[in-house]
Order: structure tokens, then sequence, then C-alpha cells
């Protein structure tokens, strides 16, 4: 099915004013949302993609609506890292390492030597249940990381602790406290890196919700019922009243409307539809009445088939190893490789209580507090000083693969281009004025609410022109708009208009309609006044944006519905690499699909539903926050701005975070390798042995650094032009 440009559009007249026409033609031409006109010739129709948010896609639509499991275990883990860290006091505060450690004295005997193994044990079971079963699950895949020796170094401090407080193992075992922290600031990396990967948006959900809660259906005696669109069955006729959504796949056989399908094909410019022609679930009729045979419901639906590409995409999409997780997984055997030749070298050299006792050590101080802390705390500042900058991150691994990038993919409408409609030139006839062609135009405009009309008037406001009041406003599907304007009859429409009056086209408009610019005819009592050139304007902060992505060796590639002309007028313009031109909305994840394969590293950059398949197929998904919904839910990283710069400012927080990331992971296993052969007792030989104690202070003041390393990030300005300055 061929999906054609819409325009963003809405209105929705009084319902009681209903009226649906008993029949009528099939009308390809583009006509007003309100009624009213502009056509094209057939030859120099194309699709508009656009920036797809509008009033009409803001419906309540709350039975589709169904988020919460990721928000679950962020509140899970804030619960369990609160209620942790409150009983980690106690324990802290009654070891008997740590006291001796800050020098004071605790009550001997009794219950108080009970508190911290009981507390402890409180600690390790419920708060360090997540990291146990993580584990567990790390060694049924046969892939140590972060969760395996989280749960080896708390399980390793329970058991040598127990024994210690139960007199089975020597006193020097006793690591309660350390258990604790250790539980207590895995919770809080865990919550941290939780909360600023929660989803904001679902995809699925956000497709789901285009649909209607209810759909009118005709009944044999003429009259309607309300029933749900799974009720609706292949055959059925239904009703769709102005204003209203499509509820199923179908064919228009009674009355005909301009149908926004913004929210699907994400186009700029409505669609006349009429009797024959085909119309899809989730589109508008704005401005008229409409009954339609239903011929797809269900999954069989082109909506559907947007849904299950996106959830293929999804499941299908390659997730890159964490960084914290290679570097638990290296720390993992090296700890436990240190351990095992620990216990077998101080066994041989006939110290086997000692054995013992350096073993558990190297196990326990093996998992340093920093390496929990390491990614999620850069990822947390990252974030929120990204969306300070208008950048929300939602997948850090997109934030990651950002500065591998190879290629970025633009969507052609509302990212590169204005994505809205604008006057760019007035050419009048002989013995005619610009402005005042303009002026006349603007004034038989004024009562219209379609795109091209708004743009027509918003031209006029712009130079400062007087627009007269007009009177008779009327609209003709397929010509145009007729008014009377200070006496004499002003018409403004595309080329049929110009056929019915017997005019000429002027000369000017041949080169337009070669550019694929819409052309406007204003006719003046009959006679041609002069037109008007109108198309998708390229945004100033494009070019910026290209020259700087070819500075950094990335290549440009845009993609669009538009037909060929109208693309390669806007590359060659910005100089862009590749033009992907009059791509139907379901192949658009099969074109970034094709430069994978190539071995490009893709970003794509886009708005509405017919963007989500390929935001989710690209290595990174790039989503324009004033987009639809869906193609939020389906991106890694959202921009609130339509400025094509912003994207620099995510490859300069990349590039920046990821250096974090990896200093942070240094000074974490850093600590690591100069600790653990020193707990290990590599030097004992010549009279040093590392203390429990000391080990614990090296452990905090390594969070520490990376904690203040990581707080340096918020330093970096992420506004679009400081970026290109400092990546050129």
């Amino acid at each position: 099915m061929a999906l054609v440009g819409v325009a963003p559009g809405f209105w929705a007249p009084d319902p009681k004013g209903l009226t649906v026409p008993p029949g009528g033609t099939t009308v390809p031409d583009m006509t007003h949302a309100t009624g009213n006109h502009h056509t094209q010739a057939d030859e120099h129709e194309h699709e508009h993609e656009h920036h797809a948010e509008h009033e009409s896609r803001g419906g309540a639509h709350g039975g589709h609506a169904g988020h919460g499991g990721h928000g679950d275990h962020v509140a899970q883990f804030r619960r369990l890292f609160w209620l942790n860290l409150i009983l980690a006091v106690p324990v802290v505060a009654f070891s008997m390492m740590f006291a001796d450690l800050i020098g004071y004295e605790l009550p001997m005997g009794g219950i108080w030597s009970w508190i911290s193994p009981v507390l402890g044990t409180v600690i390790f079971v419920w708060g360090g249940r997540p990291f146990l079963t993580g584990a567990v699950d790390e060694l049924r895949q046969r892939s140590p990381g972060m969760m395996l020796l989280i749960g080896l170094a708390i399980t390793v401090a329970f058991v040598s602790s127990m024994g210690a407080s139960l007199g089975l193992l020597p006193h020097e075992l006793d690591f309660w406290w350390e258990l604790a922290l250790l539980v207590v600031i895995m919770l809080l990396g865990h919550w941290i890196e939780m909360r600023s990967l929660a989803q904001t948006t679902s995809a699925l959900d956000s497709l789901a919700a285009l649909l209607p809660d209810e759909a009118e259906r005709v009944t044999a005696d003429g009259g309607t019922e309300t029933v749900t669109p799974d009720e609706l069955a292949t055959g059925d006729t239904i009703l769709v009243r102005p204003g209203g959504r499509v509820p199923a796949d179908g064919r228009i056989v009674s009355g005909e409307a301009e149908f926004d399908e913004s929210m699907i094909t994400g186009e700029s410019r409505t669609v006349r539809r009429g009797e024959g022609d085909a119309v899809v679930a989730g589109t508008v009729a704005t401005d008229g009445g409409v009954r339609i045979e239903v011929t797809a419901t269900g999954d069989d639906t082109a909506l559907s088939g947007i849904r299950k590409l996106v959830a293929d995409a999804q499941a299908s999409s390659s997730r890159a190893q964490r960084l914290a997780d290679r570097a638990a997984a290296w720390l993992f055997w090296f700890a436990l490789g240190s351990a095992v030749i620990t216990a077998i070298v101080w066994s041989i050299v006939g110290m086997p209580d000692f054995a013992v006792v350096r073993t558990v050590t190297v196990l326990v101080i093996a998992c340093p507090h920093a390496l929990g802390l390491a990614i999620p705390l850069v990822v947390s500042i990252a974030t929120e000083r990204a969306a300070r900058a208008g950048v929300l991150v939602k997948d850090r691994l997109a934030l990651e693969s950002m500065r591998t990038i190879g290629a970025v993919l633009f969507d052609k409408t509302g990212t590169l281009t204005t994505g809205a409609p604008t006057v760019l030139e007035v050419e009048p006839a002989d013995g005619h004025d610009a402005d005042a062609v303009l002026a006349l135009a603007a004034s038989a405009e004024a009562d219209s609410e379609h795109p091209l009309a708004r743009a027509i008037v918003r031209a006029a406001d712009e130079r400062e022109l007087s627009v007269a009041a007009a009177r008779d406003f009327r609209s003709e599907a397929a010509l145009g708009v007729t008014a009377t304007v200070d006496g004499r009859t002003v018409r403004v429409g595309g080329p049929r208009l110009l056929d019915e009056v017997g005019g000429s086209a002027l000369t000017a408009t041949e080169a337009w309609s070669d550019d694929g610019a819409i052309v406007l005819h204003v006719v003046v009592d009959g006679d041609v006044a002069g037109a008007l050139k109108l198309a998708d304007e390229v945004r100033a902060e494009s070019r910026d944006a290209v020259d700087a992505l070819h500075a950094l060796g990335v290549q440009v590639v845009m993609i669009t519905g538009d037909a060929k002309a109208v693309a390669h007028a806007v590359a060659d313009e910005l100089g862009i690499d590749r033009v992907f031109a009059g791509v139907r909305p379901e192949d658009k994840a099969a074109k970034v699909a094709e430069l994978q394969t190539e071995g490009l590293s893709v970003a794509m950059v886009g708005d509405g539903v017919n963007d989500a398949p390929a935001l989710a197929q690209a290595d990174v998904g790039i989503a324009i926050g004033a987009g639809t919904d869906v193609a939020i839910g389906s991106a890694g990283v959202i921009l609130a701005s339509s400025d094509p710069r912003s994207v620099l400012s995510v490859i300069r927080l990349s590039r920046a975070s990821y250096a974090k990331m990896r200093q942070n992971l240094w000074w974490a296993a850093g600590y690591n390798l100069a600790a653990v052969p020193l707990a290990a007792g590599v030097l004992a030989p010549i009279g040093f042995i590392l203390p429990m104690s000391i080990g614990a202070i090296l452990m905090s003041l390594s969070t520490i650094v990376v904690a203040l390393n990581a707080q340096l990030l918020r330093r970096l300005d992420l506004r679009p032009e400081a970026s290109i300055e400092a990546l050129s």
C-alpha cells in the first residue's frame, strides 16, 4: 500500500454539523484540511516527511497505556538501598574491626556482640539477594561478570564473618562492616544505573495508542453500534466522523475527507481520500465523515506491521558487552586465581591458618566499591548534564556507541528542514507587484487552517503587509479557495485552477516544479496575477551540522519519502553524501540495514511512527523530541529540539563520558591490581602484610576518586554551537 504525505493541520468541527456525503469520486490531489484546496499536477505530486507532533495525536487512549516493569525495578533498588543503609549503620558501628580503626571502645559480650552478625545476615540475605541471583545466572551462562564478582565477595565475607562470630574461624576474618558497606554501595550503584536508564515511553504502547478505543460499526438497518476495534471483522462497514481516528485498515465506500497520516507516515501534507481509496488504521479524517469497508484488522493492519518491525529490530539489535562487566570478568578471574595461589603457597610453607586468613581477605577486597559506581555515576551525571542541554539519554549503550558512529542517517523533514511549508518566492505577472500578490493571497487564505494557507498568511505577516478582510470564502476540492477581497474575486490554487480559468503558468514556475516545490497560482478576476513557491525550508543549522560531521570523518546520509528532485535539491544545498529518496515507510529500516551491511555503524535521526523501525534497527536511534511517542520509544537518544547540530552534542557527550568510564574503571581496577597481591602477602618475606583496615581505607579512597572524577563531566558545555567548535 502506498502511503502519501500528510500535514499536521487538525480541526474538529461541531459533531452536530456532521454530514457524510452519499458518494464521491476518488480525488488523488492535495486539498485543504478544512475542505479547501491546493493541488499539484500529478507528475509533481511528491511525499513530504514532517515533524509529526500535532494536536490530534494527543487524545487520551488510556486503554492502551501500560508501563511499569522497569519503574518497579528502580523502586525496588531504591527501597533496598535506603532500608539496607539504615541496617548498615549499627552493623558498622558495632564492628570490632571498624571500632579499632576509628579508635573507640565497644561494650563486650552479651547482646552487643550479636548486633553485627544478626543485622549483617539480614543485609546479606535481603540486600544481597539481587546480586546472588545475578551471580547464579552468570554461572549458568558461564559468563562471569559484575554480579558474580559481587556475589563471590559478599558470600565469602558472610561465611568468614559468621565463622569468626561463632568462634570457628580467626577473629581477623570478622568482615561484617565490609559486607554491609559492600552491599549498600552496590545497591546504590545499581539504583543510580537503573534510574538513569528508566524508559520514559514505550514504543509498542505508543503504537497501540494510535488506535481509538471505540469504533462505530454500521448495522444492517443503516444505524450504527459502538464496538471495540478488536470486535471488527473484514467486510464490516464503519463510520469515521470528522476528527475521528480510523480503527482498522480499509477502503472508503462513501464520502471523502482530508486524512492526516502524519502519525503513520511522518509526511508533511494531508491527503484527500475519496471513494475507493485505501486508508490506514491510526490515521485521522480531519474535515469530513466517511464510511469505510474494513479490509484488515488486528495483526494484519499496516500499523501492526510497523509494530512488528519495531519489535523485531529491537530484539535483533546486537547489545555490546558492558564495560564494567568486561572489567568485572577479568577481575573475577584475577581474584579467584590470586586466592587459589595464596592458599596453595601459604599452605605449602606450613602456615594453613595464615593461608585461610589471606585467602579470605583477597576474595573480600577483590570487589572494590568503586567498581560498582564507576559506570553508574558517569551515566547518571552524563544523562543529567545532557538533559539540561536538551538531550535525553534513554539507552546507555546507545550513548557509548555514538563515539564510533560511521554514518548519520537523517530523516529530511523536521530535522534538516523545518518540517512545515514556507513561502520561498513570489513571482508576479506583468503589471502586478509581488507584495500585492502575496497580500491578496493571504487575504483569500486567512479563513483556512491548511498548512499551506498558514504559510502564506505567515509570509505576509513577516513582510508586514496589509491583509484586507475577505468575504464569501469557499473552497473547492482539487481546485483551491475563492474569496472576495476589496471587490475583486481572488482565487488561489494549483495547476487545475489554471485549467479551469484558461490561464497559463508563469515561466518561473517550471523551474520551481522541477525542483519539486509546491506551486500555487493567484488568480484575480479571472486573470493570473502571480504565483507562489512553497517548500519545506532547509534549517540554517543543517549546513553547520553536515560540515562538522564531515570534519569528524562521518558520512552523512539523508532518507525521505519525497521525490528525487526534492531530495537531491536539499542534498546538494547541504553537501550530503548519499540520498535515499522515495522510500516507503516500511522500507526505511531496510535502508539502515543496507548501510550496516557495508560495515558502517549507523545513527538514525528521525521522527514519526514510520521512523520507529529504522530507529530501532540503527546502532543508535536518535529521535526528535517533538516527534511521535513511538519514535521516542524506539530511540536510545532523544533531542528536545529539532536542531541537527545537537547530534554533535551527543557525539561529544559520548566521547567525554566514555573517557570518564575508562578512567574510573582503571582507578577501580588499579585498586585490585595493587591491593590483591599485597593482601595475598607477596611482600611478607620483607615484613609487610597489608592489614585489612588499610585495605578498607584504600577501597574508600578509590571510591572517592571515582566519584570526583565523574563530577568533572558537569563542566561539559553541550550547547550545539559549543560542541561543533570543540569537535572541529
